[in-house]
């Protein structure tokens, strides 16, 4: 199933009629946060010895 560009311009349309041109940048930008949120939790979950030894080098410099 291929999505040509009439209905990604259809799907664009339709998301400014419903949203309206200023909350677009907003859904959008919160949508951003939110990806970079979930990417963190993953990389937190896949390495986490890796944060706690990162974690006590950070405070072993800040102690001297």
């Amino acid at each position: 199933m291929n999505i040509g560009w009439q209905e990604i311009l259809l799907i664009l349309f339709i998301a400014l009629l419903l949203f309206g041109a200023k909350k677009i940048p907003d859904l959008a930008r919160s949508m951003g946060k939110g990806i970079k949120e979930f990417k963190k939790g993953l990389n937190e979950i896949d390495s986490p010895g890796e944060d706690k030894k990162s974690k006590e080098t950070s405070e072993k410099k800040a102690d001297k």
